[in-house]
């Protein structure tokens, strides 16, 4: 089962969840092109946006793969390892 999140961005729209990064930051992309990323800060103080690059985001979700894969928890990494290929291995 998948769970699919999105969230709107007051300039670039809607933005579906790439991944969780650590607790309270999560990686968002645009949802038509993925082109820009942005690192998501959910705090009391509420939500930051903060634009990164391509080549960025790419580092961080084999991050968590990587973090991911040393706690064993296949099923996670699984899901990462096709949200990786699907994001940063198309033409």
């Amino acid at each position: 089962m998948s769970i699919e999140t999105y969230l709107n961005h007051p300039t670039f729209g809607l933005l579906f969840r790439v991944c969780l990064v650590e607790e309270k930051r999560e990686l968002f992309s645009t949802l038509y092109a993925q082109r820009l990323f942005f690192l998501v800060d959910n705090s009391s103080d509420g939500i930051e946006f903060e634009p990164i690059g391509r080549a960025e985001a790419k580092v961080l979700v084999e991050n968590r793969m990587r973090m991911v894969r040393r706690t064993g928890m296949q099923k996670e990494y699984d899901q990462l390892q096709f949200v990786h290929k699907r994001t940063f291995q198309q033409g």
